[in-house]
């Protein structure tokens, strides 16, 4: 569990701010790393000598701190949750899931995963190779089987060489259902997932702790996408209200008003093609 609190709070960022937050009303400016530095420190009078910043370990990463006044004071994210909450081990794991309304272990995470289709390279190909969870992309995306294809083609300067370099050498899906071939007339079942595109983003992952922390839609997967300067969106829908078109204009809506942000609308398109890159850093949602 402690993993999956890990990967549901941004390699713990969120519970940091869960608990400065207790203390003092005011927000932070957090880096788009993720770090914090010369913040207020409770455990230290309140001086702002505290830093905060997400240090790699051998299977991931995790949110640490240190207080430059105060030497031996020092941790990662769930001693500092500890101090406040006064426990640890397994309750303090149940006591952030509750707090930060994590929803790890709930009954929903027992249920079928949905599937939709992955296509094999290059982008003419039309058939559908097979049908592929949540879990499965993301486990190719976090291995190396993209990675050599990835590095070539952020390494590319021409701009049309790179979008020919990626049509031809990266396999794709179309996250929002089973097709019988790519076209939205094919469409054998939606899968309650919607894709967003980001694209040429200034700050990748300052957007990126932004979605994460997004209030409104619940993130399932999130990754760079192959160019390196957008990224991937992918969030649960709700297709009893509204089509998938009209979901995507509400969607988007929302998020041009809150991040200021464009997202690409070729995503309007429910057999929108999303191109699978390399990404060490991609998050999954927990309970899948």
């Amino acid at each position: 569990m402690k993993n999956a609190v890990l990967r549901a709070t941004h390699y713990g960022i969120d519970i940091y701010k869960h608990v400065l937050r207790l203390f003092y009303p005011e927000n932070y400016q957090w880096k788009a790393d993720g770090s914090a530095v010369m913040v207020k420190n409770p455990y230290n009078e309140n001086s702002p000598t505290l830093q905060i910043k997400i240090h790699p370990t051998v299977n991931s990463k995790i949110a640490r701190h240190f207080d430059v006044a105060k030497p031996d004071f020092y941790g990662d994210c769930f001693d500092f949750a500890a101090l406040y909450y006064k426990c640890g081990g397994d309750e303090l794991l149940r006591k952030l899931n509750n707090e930060l309304y994590l929803h790890i272990g709930d009954e929903y995470r027992d249920q079928e995963p949905v599937r939709f289709s992955f296509f094999r390279r290059p982008i003419t190909s039309m058939q559908p190779y097979k049908n592929v969870t949540l879990k499965n992309v993301y486990e190719v995306i976090v291995g190396g089987y993209y990675k050599a294809i990835t590095e070539r083609l952020r390494a590319m300067t021409d701009k049309k060489q790179a979008r020919d370099f990626k049509a031809s050498h990266f396999d794709y899906c179309t996250f929002s259902g089973t097709f019988n071939s790519r076209r939205a007339d094919a469409l054998i079942q939606h899968s309650g997932l919607m894709c967003l595109d980001f694209d040429h983003i200034p700050d990748v992952e300052e957007l990126k702790s932004r979605l994460l922390g997004d209030t409104m839609f619940e993130t399932q997967l999130l990754f760079r996408s192959p160019s390196g300067d957008g990224l991937k969106w992918v969030i649960s829908i709700d297709k009893c209200t509204l089509s998938h078109s009209e979901y995507f204009t509400a969607v988007a809506n929302y998020i041009k008003f809150t991040y200021g942000v464009e997202v690409d609308r070729s995503g309007r398109d429910v057999c929108r093609a999303c191109f699978l890159p390399y990404d060490p850093d991609v998050y999954i949602n927990p309970n899948l």
